[in-house]
């Protein structure tokens, strides 16, 4: 019986091990597609990274959830040139698109909505609160519009309202015509919906609109794959129909069990990221019903 349970032992500790090195190779792998001639998308485990390549330097968008896969991020930009990162821009607070950061060399300028830095200062605080973290928050805030200009290139960025937070901001790379969409796309999968930090299931299919007055054909989105502007326009859809459905049902005075069994978002066919499970059918519907009902509980992340 000893034996058994010793050999049982053993085996699931074998087990725990081999999980434990799949999950830090995956971390640490990064797959880049080409969208442009000077434009790239790396992906991995977290929010999806834009790299603008010029003879100037290198924008890189969004950092995913680890110093390690900052690192990586590194890396894959020596493989494509030699030229120094020279500016990052932050889509929103949460750590899948930040932590990345302290990778980077201090003094890097870092670009975020005002509403970010602030987010990231409280919300995130104990991250940032030493170097190497304290020396990547970013260092220069804007509200509406922020540009930059380098080796021929136009990047200009727009924080356009309330959606998965109240301080996204979306990245026109001007002369490609692509934008770095941050998290008010997931493509193909379920959002999260931060209402602690202002974001807004009720506001996001009108942010949305604000952003297609924009000049763009590709879009990154913040998860799932490259898409254009009818798949921008299929996830405003869906965000809409959340919303409408949703409030519906609280409308009438009906419960979150109610909205549960009504609201029905099968039709969009959206899945669950794999490394983020709790993205799902039932927490939208609970994050649109506690907007709807005026009832938020801190205990609920939006993710």
């Amino acid at each position: 019986m000893l034996k058994t349970l010793r050999r049982a032992l053993l085996a699931l500790v074998a087990i725990a091990v081999v999980l434990a090195a799949w999950v830090w190779y995956r971390v640490g792998r990064l797959d880049v597609q080409q969208v442009s001639d000077d434009l790239y998308v790396l992906t991995g485990v977290g929010g999806n990274v834009g790299v603008l390549v010029t003879d100037a330097g290198v924008v890189v968008v969004d950092t995913m959830a680890l110093v390690r896969q900052g690192d990586a991020i590194l890396a894959r930009i020596r493989t494509l040139t030699a030229a120094p990162v020279v500016a990052i821009l932050n889509t929103h607070y949460h750590l899948d698109h930040t932590h990345g950061n302290p990778a980077f060399a201090p003094g890097t300028r870092v670009v975020a909505t005002a509403n970010t830095l602030r987010h990231l200062r409280t919300r995130d605080q104990e991250f940032w609160h030493d170097p190497p973290a304290r020396d990547l928050l970013p260092n220069e805030t804007f509200e509406g519009a922020h540009e930059l200009r380098l080796g021929g290139k136009t990047v200009r960025s727009f924080a356009r309202g309330r959606g998965h937070t109240d301080g996204d901001l979306v990245v026109l790379f001007v002369e490609d015509r692509v934008l770095h969409a941050g998290d008010l796309i997931f493509n193909g999968h379920y959002p999260g919906i931060d209402l602690e930090a202002g974001g807004s299931a009720r506001e996001w299919p009108a942010t949305m609109e604000r952003v297609l007055a924009l000049d763009f054909d590709k879009v990154i989105p913040g998860h799932g794959p490259v898409t254009n502007r009818e798949g921008f326009r299929a996830f405003q859809r869906f965000m809409r129909s959340l919303w409408e459905q949703t409030t519906a049902v609280a409308d009438r005075g009906g419960s979150l069990d109610d909205a549960l069994r009504e609201v029905d978002l099968e039709p969009f066919g959206l899945r669950r990221l794999w490394y983020a499970p709790q993205l799902g059918p039932s927490l939208v519907i609970r994050r649109a019903w506690e907007e709807a009902a005026g009832t938020v509980d801190p205990a609920v992340g939006g993710g």
